[in-house]
C-alpha cells in the first residue's frame, strides 16, 4: 500500500468524522429546532438529540424563554398638548418556533417598533395627569395591543411596565410648587383642626372644672345644713330628755305646794343675786302677790312648814 492511498484514507475518515459531527447537533432544554431540508421547513425537533443530513438539511435553533426588550426613551404628547419622555420594558415568550422564524424577518426591531408606535397612541389618547397617575391603566393597554399585534408572529406579550414618564422641566417645576402649596395647606387645615380641638378641649375642661367645683359646693352645703339640723335635733332631743326627766322627778316626789313655793323663792334669790340692776320677771304681779301672801301665812304656821331630812 503506497503512500497516497494511505493518505486518501486519512481524508477519508476525517471527511466521515466531519460529517458525523455536523449530523448531530444537541438541542438545550429552553430551545426549539426547525430542521430545513433543502431549504424548506420540514420538522420540529424537540430537547435532546437531532439528527440531520448534512449539505441538505439545515438546523435553527430557537430560544423558547421569556425575554426582554427595551424600549428606549421617546418623546410622546399627550392629549392636552404635553411632551412627556416616556421608555418601558416588554416581556415576551415564543410560542411557536414556527411563526416566529417564517413569519417575520427580525421580530425584536418589529416589536421595539410597534411597541414605541402603540405607545404613542395609548399616552396621545391620556391627559397629562392620567398619564402621571394610571401606570398601570397604560402597561394594561399596551400589553393587550401589542399581544394582539404578536400573535401572528407566535409571541405571547406577557408584561409591559413602562419605567418613567418625564414631563417638561418647567411642568415639573410648577408640580413642584403645586405639590408644595398643597402640602402646606393641608399642614395649615390640621394645624387649625388641632387648636380648634384644643380649644374645645380647653373649654370642655374648664366647663367640668366649673360643674364640678358647683356640685362641691352644693354637697357641701347640704352636708352642713345636714349636720346642722342633726345638731338642732340633738339639742332638742337632749332638751326634751332633760324636761322629762325633771318632769318625771317632779310628779316622782310627789311636791306639796309648799316646797315648790320655797323653790321658787330660791330661785329669785339667785336671779336677785346677780350685779344687774334691773331685773324683769315673766310673771304677773298679781300671782307673785298671792304667793308671796300664801308664802307668808305658811311661816305663820310652822306646823305647816315642810321637814327637812337630813341624811
Amino acid at each position: 500500500m503506497g503512500s497516497g492511498i494511505l493518505m486518501l484514507i486519512l481524508v477519508i475518515v476525517f471527511a466521515v468524522i466531519i460529517l458525523v459531527a455536523s449530523s448531530v447537533n444537541i438541542i438545550r432544554q429552553h430551545e426549539k429546532g426547525l430542521v430545513e431540508t433543502l431549504g424548506k421547513y420540514s420538522k420540529t425537533e424537540d430537547p435532546g438529540v437531532a439528527i440531520i443530513i448534512p449539505f441538505f438539511q439545515n438546523l435553527r435553533k430557537v430560544d423558547m424563554r421569556e425575554q426582554v426588550i427595551d424600549v428606549p426613551p421617546q418623546s410622546v404628547i399627550t392629549k392636552d398638548n404635553v411632551t412627556v419622555v416616556v421608555d418601558a420594558i416588554i416581556y415576551f415568550q415564543i410560542t411557536d418556533p414556527f411563526r416566529v422564524v417564517y413569519n417575520i424577518a427580525n421580530f425584536a426591531l418589529a416589536a421595539l417598533k410597534l411597541a414605541q408606535t402603540n405607545l404613542r397612541n395609548v399616552i396621545g389618547d391620556m391627559e397629562l395627569d392620567s398619564t402621571l397617575t394610571s401606570r398601570e391603566k397604560i402597561n394594561t393597554q399596551l400589553r393587550v395591543v401589542m399581544d394582539e399585534a404578536t400573535d401572528k408572529w407566535g409571541v405571547k406579550v406577557t408584561r409591559v411596565e413602562i419605567q418613567k414618564i418625564d414631563p417638561p422641566r418647567d411642568i415639573t417645576d410648577a408640580m413642584s410648587k403645586q405639590m408644595k402649596a398643597e402640602r402646606e395647606k393641608r399642614a395649615n387645615i390640621l394645624e387649625a383642626e388641632g387648636l380648634r380641638q384644643a380649644a374645645i378641649l380647653k373649654a370642655e375642661g374648664t366647663k367640668q372644672a366649673v360643674i364640678l367645683e358647683a356640685e362641691a359646693t352644693k354637697e357641701k352645703q347640704v352636708l352642713e345644713a345636714t349636720g346642722e339640723a342633726e345638731a338642732i335635733r340633738k339639742v332638742a332631743e337632749a332638751e326634751k330628755y332633760q324636761i322629762e326627766v325633771v318632769y318625771n322627778a317632779i310628779h316622782d316626789g310627789n311636791p306639796t305646794n309648799d316646797l315648790i313655793a320655797i323653790k321658787y323663792l330660791e330661785a329669785l334669790s339667785k336671779v336677785a343675786d346677780g350685779k344687774a340692776t334691773k331685773i324683769f320677771l315673766p310673771l304677773e304681779t298679781t300671782g307673785v302677790t298671792a304667793s308671796i301672801g300664801g308664802i307668808a301665812e305658811l311661816f305663820k304656821d310652822p306646823a305647816k312648814l315642810p321637814k327637812i331630812v337630813e341624811k
